[in-house]
């Protein structure tokens, strides 16, 4: 067995990327799923069940688009190919990659909190999609929240943006997006487990040094993206 160069345990990483980014989901996502539960009607809202089915098909819509921008990501190793020389392209996305998320760890611990303004990225685009979110409120049907879903994937977010940064060193668009499904899937317990998950995430992101201890782990990741070759979950087959 013998994982890639270019730090392909990047779909277990962006998973684990996306439980600890919870933190920070808790208080962006989780209004919106406010929004999107009191936009129902009453009989829905009261049956746990068909309210479920909503709440995860906005989150269906979210992690698609999440994909798709990895899709798109993964493009930026075919044109940083174009003027750099063979594999120095990737190795550029690596140390770019890098900073990202090492940024992010630091913003997670409190350390650094201008990494917010790297949202500003994406508020441009946001402006012109977020009003066909809101022609969908109030949600009618599942079609509605999945649509919804899609819309709000594109909400800009520093983290999302950290994960957009580990996706573009998979080295293809597939696998690039396949990165940032994998993230989304991360961010599920505490976007969609309303409730118990929730309360408890939400206690735990009020402890300070329990966001030191992620936004150490968010450098180390960053580290192994910058040195692949020191990850420890990259193995190869003993030669006999």
């Amino acid at each position: 067995m013998e994982f890639d160069l270019a730090f392909n345990a990047s779909y277990l990483v962006a998973f684990v990327m996306g439980l600890v980014s919870s933190l920070h989901c808790i208080g962006m996502c989780g209004s919106i799923i406010g929004t999107l539960t009191l936009s129902l009607p009453v009989e829905i809202r009261q049956n746990k069940a068909a309210l479920f089915s909503f709440v995860l098909n906005y989150n269906i819509g979210r992690i698609i688009s999440y994909a798709l921008a990895g899709a798109l990501i993964g493009l930026l190793h075919l044109l940083l190919s174009l003027p750099f020389a063979q594999g120095h392209g990737h190795r550029v996305l690596q140390l770019l990659s890098a900073t990202v998320m090492a940024s992010a760890g630091l913003y997670i611990a409190g350390l650094f909190p201008r990494f917010a303004y790297i949202e500003k990225i994406g508020s441009k685009f946001w402006k012109k999609i977020e009003p066909f979110g809101r022609k969908l409120m109030p949600i009618k049907n599942r079609l509605h929240a999945f649509l919804f879903g899609m819309v709000w994937g594109w909400l800009p977010c520093g983290l999302v943006y950290a994960a957009l940064a580990l996706a573009a060193t998979t080295g293809d668009s597939l696998r690039s997006g396949l990165t940032m499904f994998a993230f989304g899937l991360g961010t599920l317990p505490a976007v969609i487990g309303v409730g118990i998950m929730t309360s408890i995430l939400t206690r735990l992101s009020r402890i300070k040094h329990f966001r030191l201890l992620v936004g150490l782990f968010m450098i180390t990741l960053a580290l192994f993206s910058a040195m692949p070759w020191l990850n420890p979950m990259r193995l190869h087959h003993l030669q006999l």
